[in-house]
Formats: structure tokens, sequence, C-alpha cells
């Protein structure tokens, strides 16, 4: 990979992870326009150091929240910052079985040539957005039940061009909850996750770092953090005026066209 392929990956990453575009979908979709293999330790470390990245932005934009929540932990009592960091963790329950039990089988699907796969998707990602954007007014919290409900929908969008963030947002509002308190968990919730899948990938000795690779590593992880700063500010304003209808048809065009791109490559 060279630096300049790692900038332009880094780029639909940091747009990907926060915009409801899917991330996975386009850095998949980038990956085999490029011609870039998306097996092998040094693509796994680009993976892993993206994702930190954006879980990284995700944490400065939210430094005020995430600091709340330690200081309502420490302080032992059954207060509104210990629920809400209960339901961070039993979102996370359904994507961490997921990942435990059938890392392998995603790793060998995700290998495959999957732009038809992964335009369908969109198109599912599509309808959620609007769905939620023809949403009526909301304005419940969080609940534990829909904790449960949110965590689902972000295990199912570990599928590339179901977007994580279209899809826990979505089904947030859908379910009547608050659309700027449904931006705010669904980024919150996916820091841990990331944080643990890149320790136990490090752990598990499946990245590898070397000379060769350290410039689009950077590349990648600077334009990625940047990138992401950016569009996870945006994306709550988006959500809070409901805007979801634009990355909706976005999402629709560029499904269209990742299905044709597949027929043509297959």
């Amino acid at each position: 990979m060279t630096w300049f392929e790692a900038f332009l990956l880094g780029i639909m990453q940091g747009l990907g992870e926060f915009l409801p575009v899917s991330s996975s979908g386009h850095v998949a979709l980038g990956a085999e326009l490029l011609g870039i293999k998306q097996t092998g330790e040094e693509n796994m470390l680009f993976t892993v150091v993206v994702h930190v990245a954006t879980a990284l932005s995700t944490i400065i934009v939210f430094r005020n929240d995430i600091w709340q929540i330690f200081k309502g932990l420490f302080s032992f009592k059954w207060n509104d910052e210990t629920k809400f960091s209960l339901k961070i963790i039993i979102s996370m329950i359904p994507a961490v079985f997921i990942g435990l039990f059938f890392e392998d089988q995603l790793d060998e699907f995700f290998a495959q040539g999957m732009a038809m796969f992964i335009g369908f998707m969109l198109l599912i990602t599509a309808l959620l957005l609007l769905l939620a954007d023809k949403a009526k007014f909301t304005g419940k919290p969080v609940s534990f039940g829909n904790a449960v409900v949110i965590g689902i929908a972000q295990a199912i969008a570990i599928l590339p061009g179901i977007s994580r963030s279209g899809a826990t947002i979505s089904t947030s509002v859908l379910l009547g909850v608050d659309r700027a308190q449904a931006a705010r968990f669904s980024f919150l919730m996916v820091i841990p996750l990331i944080l643990g899948k890149m320790s136990k990938d490090i752990l598990d000795g499946k990245v590898a770092a070397s000379s060769d690779n350290a410039l689009p590593l950077a590349v990648g992880f600077i334009t990625s953090f940047v990138v992401g700063l950016f569009a996870c500010s945006l994306m709550i304003k988006l959500v809070r005026n409901s805007k979801l209808k634009y990355f909706a048809y976005y999402c629709f065009v560029a499904g269209i066209l990742a299905i044709i791109l597949g027929y043509f490559i297959a």
C-alpha cells in the first residue's frame, strides 16, 4: 500500500465511521478499485490503525461526556452516569458475541470480492435512513431494552455496506430515542469495541508492523483522525436537524453503482 492509497482510504474511514454511509463498505470498495488485497497482516494492521484513529476522534469530541461517565462509575452510586455506562456495556454484547465466535468466518467472508454484496447492503442502509428521517418527533432517553436492540443493530452492521452509525442511530430514532441522544449513544458505544478488537488482534499476533509500512500507517492514521473530528461533529448536527435523507440518497446511488461494479468484476 502506498502513502497516497492510505490517504484515500483514511478519508473513507474518517467520513464513513461517522457519516451513515458505511466505512467498511467504502474502504472495501476503495481497496478493490485500487487493487489492494484485503488479507494479510499488513492490511489488518492498517484497518486497526484507522479504526483507532476514528475512536480517538470520538473520544476528543465526547471528552466531557466520557469524563462524566467515569466520574459516575467511580462514585459508586446508582446515578445517571452509572446507568448510561451499563447501557453501553449491554449494547456491546451482541457484537462481542459475533466477534468471538464467528471471527474466522467473517475474515474469510470479507476477503472475497464483494462489491455486489456491499451494494445491496448500502440499499438497506438507505432504507433505514429514510425511515429514521421520516420518524415523528422523538424525545425519549435510551432505556436498557433500547440498548439491547441498538446493540443487535450494531452487530448486524459488522456486514460491510450496513452503516454502523446509520444502523444504530436509525434504530434509536425508530425506537423513539431523542435524536441528539441517539447520536451520542451510537458514537460512544463503539469506542470500547474498537479498542477491545485492537487489543485482541495484537495479542493474537494478527497484526505486524515494519519500517516498510510506517509511512502509509502514519498517513492513514492522521487522515482518519482529522477527517473523523470533522465528520463526528457534523453528524451530530445533521441527526439533530433530521438531515439523514440526503445520506439515504447517496447510499442508494452508491449501492446501485457498487452492484454494477460487482457484476462486471465478478
